[in-house]
């Protein structure tokens, strides 16, 4: 995809969230007298093991049939503001593992191959609720912090970002979507998170590369 194209979905993407998030906010605002909320804030702490793959484009389909998912931890913090009992916005700042396997054969590579990419996230989610269960979505931005390739049986190799055909690239944008159910303790609150991060940037300098990451999360806050 063209990369002025790209940067105009990206940030067409943010600003529609930051527009939806400012109506809603507004609605909120109007409703807190009718829909009270039991607790303003929550801020918990997240250690999750995520499913992630890498997507190569339209262009490259032949790469379909070796994709293989590998697993990475995820660890950081989250924050929730309750608005209204119906609607909060979630904010997380994490460091996350990232990339996607090839089988051996590949067009790509020819050998099995796995790559790696070491990253620092950080979502905004608008989520409503409804009862105990809960939709959630909105943009995040991610910056790799490096990377390691390893082909065939050889040791990881580093991976350089620089401009390229071998190298990648420092910043990520995406889309988060999902839902859960969320339950409280006497003194904690425990939620089921299932999300879907759908990578919008391209971040690779000599082909298409895109993350695609499932997230199942299970987070534990205090009330606030």
């Amino acid at each position: 995809m063209n990369k002025k194209i790209q940067a105009a979905l990206v940030t067409g993407m943010i600003f529609l969230c930051a527009n939806t998030f400012g109506q809603t906010l507004k609605l909120a605002t109007e409703e807190t007298n009718d829909d009270p909320i039991t607790s303003r804030h929550h801020v918990g702490f997240l250690i999750n093991v995520a499913s992630t793959t890498l997507n190569y484009g339209a262009a490259n389909t032949a790469y379909t049939d070796y994709k293989k998912s590998i697993n990475g931890l995820q660890i950081g913090a989250s924050f929730q503001n309750d608005f209204t009992t119906k609607f909060s916005l979630v904010s997380e700042l994490y460091f996350m593992m990232k990339g996607g396997k090839l089988k051996a054969d590949n067009p790509l590579s020819i050998q099995k191959s796995t790559l790696r990419f070491y990253t620092i996230e950080s979502p905004l989610l608008a989520r409503f609720n409804v009862g105990k269960v809960f939709l959630n979505a909105g943009p995040s931005i991610a910056y790799n912090l490096f990377a390691t390739r390893k082909i065939g049986d050889e040791s990881s190799k580093s991976i350089f970002f620089k401009q390229s055909v071998e190298g990648f690239k420092r910043w990520d944008a995406g889309i988060q979507m999902g839902g859960g159910y969320q339950f409280n303790t006497k003194q904690k609150r425990v939620v089921i998170d299932v999300r879907y991060i759908y990578g919008l940037s391209n971040i690779s300098h000599g082909q298409e590369m895109y993350n695609r990451t499932v997230n199942i999360g299970l987070h534990v806050s205090k009330f606030r």
